[in-house]
């Protein structure tokens, strides 16, 4: 099973300018400044075998640096990464036969041949056994619909149907470690969900270690109970995503409608409490506190007709913090 541990990870990339305009281009031929940029300054996690974690920051945060580095593509400039105990950079072709990946821009499977062609590619090359493809391809055309696309060029899919057969074709070999960046970027509403239901079912069985790298904070509610945000290159948070939330200030809200409106002195046996509407109060959950508590309390001392549980909306709390309003 696929564990990764990364240890004083650092990767700094050498930018060469140029000058403008013909005269610029032609000099750069000969000579060129350069300068240095840190992708990645000593950053430092470990996940379990069969763990869901997502990597989330803003662009130029290190992300796609840090995929490149796990699947070995980019040797580190510092530190050190594992994974299932090897070097990605060093021992490849071993590694990459125990690594699915998914790029929601880019493509693994051919352009213009039948996505089924595509598979038996695969399935040829990773030396997966006949029973298994066919085992295998069963359960996809159960979860992800693929079937009906088996016959169909690559090219003549929609995105939607594309990234199912992506993702099929990813785990056609059962890797231990899935990497999937952006996999639900530009799908509609239906996909995206029928994806999420795919991978929460793959997280549960816990033979697959899932690295999700996306800015759709819902796919990482949906999927990742594991958070690593990376900004300017270095790791300033590890932990569930409810826990970033209220480092940045987020908390739980209780709403409560009630029968006959606010009566007088209400807002004050609730700290923090807002009307919303004649009907509606808006309790903020006290931290350290759970929300039973909270709710026996509200439906103990008022007539309320309905209550609901607000998240905090950490969509928002995490773009102030990239602007460095946390």
């Amino acid at each position: 099973m696929a564990g990764i541990v990364a240890e004083g990870l650092g990767r700094t990339f050498v930018v060469r300018g140029q000058g403008r305009g013909l005269a610029g281009a032609l000099s750069g031929l000969f000579s060129r400044s350069a300068s240095s940029k840190v992708a990645l300054q000593d950053v430092s996690f470990s996940v379990g075998s069969g763990e869901a974690v997502a990597l989330i920051g803003p662009n130029g945060a290190g992300k796609s640096t840090t995929v490149k580095l796990l699947i070995g593509v980019l040797a580190p400039s510092a530190g050190r990464v594992r994974v299932s105990g090897r070097d990605p950079w060093a021992e490849r072709p071993a590694h990459v036969r125990e690594l699915g990946v998914v790029f929601g821009q880019r493509t693994q499977l051919w352009w213009d041949l039948a996505v089924v062609e595509a598979f038996d590619l695969l399935a040829a090359m990773y030396e997966v056994s006949a029973a298994d493809y066919r085992a295998r391809l069963s359960r996809f055309d159960e979860v992800l619909g693929v079937g009906p696309l088996l016959h169909t060029p690559l090219r003549q899919l929609s995105l939607g149907e594309r990234m199912r057969c992506e993702l099929a074709g990813a785990l056609l070999h059962a890797p231990p470690l899935l990497i999937l960046d952006e996999p639900t970027v530009g799908l509609d509403v239906a996909v995206k969900l029928r994806l999420r239901s795919f991978l929460c079912e793959l997280r549960d069985e816990g033979r697959t270690t899932l690295v999700l790298t996306t800015h759709d904070l819902e796919d990482v509610r949906a999927i990742c109970p594991r958070v690593l945000l990376l900004a300017e290159g270095k790791l300033l948070h590890d932990g569930p995503i409810e826990a970033l939330a209220a480092r940045l200030g987020g908390r739980r809200i209780v709403r409560a409608t009630l029968r006959s409106g606010v009566a007088p002195g209400v807002l004050d046996r609730f700290p923090g409490a807002e009307l919303r509407g004649d009907c509606v109060l808006a309790v903020p959950l006290p931290e350290g506190h759970a929300a039973a508590e909270l709710v026996r309390a509200l439906v103990t001392q008022l007539d309320v007709l309905d209550l609901h549980i607000e998240e905090p909306a950490i969509d928002t709390l995490v773009a102030r913090y990239y602007e460095g309003r946390p």
